[in-house]
């Protein structure tokens, strides 16, 4: 990105600018060169704003939230990185009923805790996701069978265009992991909900966080979930249902280290970060591990992290 365009980028917004921002910052992985622009949006229009500046200089832009399911390279990203967070976080019910509106840049926990406090389920399973309400209505992302999918009734969105969209739930091509929602930014969203039990709510909430605190690898930088589980489970050579952790286990291959980067003992479809790991490593475990399940049980796994290479 030419210094010339930097320069016009951080006088033509009226948010914060930051250049050759380290990524690595901003990930959950910990990992991640420096970004050529790092945008701070406050509003909706601070994006929108972003993105017609990226059009119209045919500068490539990426958008971050809490950086969870992303792995981004050892280089960084030679474009404008729109990190959508504190300005961008409210969270309000409307009126006295079970819907609520939530910005963006909102974390999905405490969409989740909040909620729950409330007397209402629908997302409450949700709190061990790490990310924001804009990252997981854009993948659609979802936890012991609950997903945004199911909730959201409303999204207001900006187009590669810069210009604003409203799209109804039942408008949105949701799917497993996915929303179809690929070219637009998520800055707000609409979710309805169902009337529960706050106690019953906050126990279920516990247990989960303490499955979590057992189960998986929560307290070392990783991504969440590095591959999607097979859809349908796979079936085939002797891998009858399992989950993608568990065909990695199955194949052996917990606690493979490649460098600082390693197959989690945990939870096999964790790859953690053992301080310092690079792009590289968790790239060359992945696709070690990809190959072992391939030729153990012919299922080729699919990434869910996004790789920014």
């Amino acid at each position: 990105m030419k210094s010339a365009a930097l320069d016009e980028l951080s006088a033509k917004l009226g948010c914060e600018v930051r250049l050759n921002e380290p990524l690595s910052e901003y990930t959950t992985y910990r990992i991640g060169g420096p970004a050529s622009a790092m945008v701070f949006p406050r509003s909706a229009e601070d994006v929108a704003a972003a993105v017609r500046f990226a059009r119209e200089t045919e500068t490539p832009y990426l958008i971050l939230g809490l950086g969870s399911n992303v792995l981004i390279a050892d280089r960084g990203f030679d474009g404008i990185v729109i990190r959508i967070g504190k300005g961008m976080d409210r969270l309000e019910r409307v009126g006295e009923g079970t819907v609520w509106r939530a910005g963006a840049g909102l974390p999905t926990p405490i969409l989740a805790r909040r909620t729950a406090a409330a007397g209402q389920a629908g997302v409450h399973l949700l709190v061990g996701v790490p990310g924001t309400v804009g990252g997981g209505v854009f993948m659609n992302a979802g936890a012991h069978g609950q997903e945004f999918g199911r909730v959201v009734r409303e999204v207001k969105l900006v187009d590669s265009a810069g210009e604003y969209r409203t799209l109804k739930g039942e408008e949105i091509a949701w799917r497993y992991r996915a929303s179809g929602l690929d070219s637009n930014v998520v800055v707000e969203a609409v979710v309805e909900l169902e009337a529960s039990d706050p106690g019953e709510l906050k126990e279920e909430v516990a247990r989960h966080l303490r499955w979590r605190k057992a189960g998986t690898p929560f307290t070392q930088p990783c991504c969440g979930s590095v591959f999607r589980n097979p859809s349908p489970p796979g079936t085939s050579r002797g891998a009858p249902g399992k989950t993608a952790g568990q065909l990695i286990d199955a194949a052996g291959m917990k606690g493979f280290t490649v460098g600082k980067a390693q197959v989690s003992p945990k939870h096999a479809n964790y790859i953690v970060n053992l301080g310092g790991a690079t792009a590289a490593e968790v790239l060359a475990v992945i696709e070690a591990v990809r190959e072992r399940v391939l030729k153990e049980f012919g299922i080729e796994l699919e990434l869910e992290v996004k790789v920014i290479a």
